[in-house]
């Protein structure tokens, strides 16, 4: 059995994770630049200070009922999909959730016990991770979009199979295709290599931008791999987190949005 000592490690180092994503960030005040990209800043309210507590909402015309309507049939064509065995093995499928307008797209390997359970993406302790490092970046979950590569939870969360993916990579491509955002981060080594289609690992693919291009006529979109939230917490250290936000920090320029910059210590 570990020692105390080594438990309250862990404990402090996600603790001082929890901090560095969501804690001690300003908000740059935006430009005329950002104010051309249809931005909305929200203010703080009272008491707190602008950054971490602030919001940009992301403002991009609502998508047609056709497209909801689709987004919709997709979903419930995951929950009665029986392609691969994961159909028969699930609680529940995770077809994924969002603003089916977000111009920011967030794209993980596979659901895990907690959304199994809910049948929600990125609801367990990695998925309480993302939220801060999207809080950090000055925006709501509800503004953005979360899925991933498979719809169905891998037994004792396993790497998927070629299998699998190929029988379930259809929903999301169809999905990126309907919602066209403006850039997606690839979370982790699976989503990167699948979505890029390429063996390189997540160490050789981080921090620059590629192209992932959805099907046959569409235009590329720019994609971000980085580390999963659920690498962080396994592999806790100053620089893997740094990594990640000098990561989002890059999509956030892209997408001409305000980056919050660290104060204090």
């Amino acid at each position: 059995m570990k020692s105390n000592p080594d438990i309250k490690k862990v404990v402090r180092q996600h603790a001082e994770m929890a901090e560095f994503f969501s804690g001690g960030l300003t908000v740059k005040k935006t430009t005329a630049e950002h104010t051309k990209k249809n931005l909305e800043i929200t203010s703080a309210p009272e008491g707190q200070t602008e950054g971490a507590a602030s919001a940009v909402k992301i403002a991009r015309p609502p998508c047609s009922p056709e497209v909801i309507k689709e987004l919709e049939d997709i979903a419930e064509q995951t929950r009665k999909c029986r392609k691969c065995e994961l159909g028969s093995l699930r609680k529940n499928a995770v077809p994924g959730e969002g603003n089916t307008s977000a111009r920011l797209m967030f794209v993980g390997e596979a659901p895990g016990a907690d959304e199994d359970t809910q049948g929600r993406p990125f609801v367990g302790r990695a998925g309480q991770l993302l939220d801060k490092i999207i809080a950090a970046c000055g925006i709501k979950r509800q503004d953005v979009w979360i899925g991933n590569i498979l719809k169905c939870r891998p037994p004792d969360n396993r790497d998927p199979k070629p299998e699998e993916i190929i029988a379930c990579i259809p929903y999301l491509q169809r999905q990126i295709e309907l919602i066209n955002p403006e850039i997606i981060v690839a979370l982790g080594a699976h989503a990167a290599k699948t979505l890029l289609d390429t063996p390189k690992a997540i160490g050789q693919l981080r921090g620059v931008f590629h192209e992932y291009v959805p099907g046959i006529g569409h235009k590329p979109i720019k994609l971000m791999p980085t580390f999963h939230p659920a690498y962080l917490l396994r592999n806790y250290s100053d620089d893997n987190r740094r990594k990640v936000w000098e990561d989002m920090k890059k999509v956030l320029a892209e997408l001409g949005l305000p980056v919050p910059q660290k104060t204090g210590k």
